[in-house]
């Protein structure tokens, strides 16, 4: 068995057995959750804006649909919430239809100007709608009625029910990855026009890259809302959820399979544990956080941490040249 072989078998081990390791420590066993959580959303955001080139920062509309679809679906119908994730899905690649016809017309920011005021617009009109609880928000069960409220005391199982979801999402874009549509995706990315010109239909696989992106988007949110049981207007729709996602992907690697868990893996531990540790003025040191990595990615490094382990494993390697984009295959 060669050296990487025995590397990816340590990680999935690692990976696996997180829970356990951490099970003194119900902190760092949430946190490892909280983790995989992030890269769910990170990496539904990927599909759109990583390989796509689409800086949405709206995404938050359809984490909030989903995590609204799961809330309502408790509290108006007295179902356990995990049965609005479909709903939230259908609901959120509806939206992303209707608003995403006439926005992924524009390009660069002004496609990331109109999904910031598309999200800013619904964080408003849910904060005003008694059927979503106002500015308030909504709760979901106080105590577990069935298995399938998946509300439980310990993190462990919603860590492995979010590692399946996010192993699912990450074999899904690695299948799209490889297809005709992650190389009409990518060549979208690289030259619209030239893409075009070479008969892809730009506007089409777009279309469809930021539907299949929304739903994952949304499922996240159905999710957030298991292991947190309250979602209201800025926890659900707020902007700084789109922004985690974009920062996230855009520092691990935007457009590679792992960059967005990459990104999870560095920054949800900064905010958790700087919230627990400095209670009120931790959340302004990840404010602080965010906007310094934001510079730094966008002097540095544009093509995310991930590129710079390609490189580092071209070199020596006469006649090989990094992929174009960034892109890590």
């Amino acid at each position: 068995m060669t050296a990487r072989r025995l590397l990816q078998l340590a990680l999935v081990v690692m990976v696996l057995a997180y829970p356990w390791a951490a099970a003194d420590s119900p902190v760092y066993g949430r946190l490892g959750a909280l983790v995989l959580l992030a890269a769910i959303g990170a990496s539904a955001w990927n599909i759109v804006g990583g390989y796509a080139g689409q800086v949405s920062v709206g995404h938050a509309v359809f984490f909030g649909v989903g995590a609204y679809s799961a809330v309502t679906a408790y509290v108006h119908l007295g179902l356990p919430p995990i049965l609005g994730a479909p709903v939230g899905m259908a609901v959120s690649v509806l939206i992303a239809a209707l608003i995403g016809v006439p926005t992924l017309r524009l390009s660069g920011h002004y496609f990331s100007m109109a999904t910031i005021a598309v999200g800013e617009l619904v964080r408003v009109l849910s904060s005003t709608s008694d059927f979503l609880g106002g500015a308030q928000g909504l709760g979901g069960p106080a105590m577990p009625r069935t298995v399938f409220d998946l509300s439980f005391v310990s993190a462990t199982p919603y860590y492995y029910i979010f590692l399946i979801v996010l192993v699912a999402l990450l074999w899904l874009t690695h299948w799209i990855e490889h297809s005709r549509m992650g190389y009409y995706l990518r060549a979208i990315k690289d030259s619209e026009r030239a893409a075009r010109s070479l008969g892809v239909s730009a506007g089409r696989y777009k279309l469809y890259a930021y539907m299949l992106s929304a739903a994952f988007t949304s499922l996240a949110g159905t999710l957030y809302l298991t292991i947190y049981g309250f979602v209201d207007p800025e926890s659900g729709f707020g902007i700084l959820i789109s922004v985690k996602m974009v920062v996230m992907a855009a520092l691990g690697g935007a457009g590679q399979l792992f960059g967005p868990l990459v990104g999870a893996l560095i920054l949800v531990p900064l905010e958790e544990l700087s919230n627990s540790y400095l209670g009120g003025k931790g959340a302004g040191l990840t404010f602080l956080a965010y906007g310094t990595i934001i510079v730094v990615i966008a002097r540095f490094l544009p093509s995310g941490l991930l590129s710079l382990l390609a490189r580092r494993s071209l070199k020596g390697q006469p006649g090989k040249r990094q992929p174009a984009s960034g892109h890590a295959d």
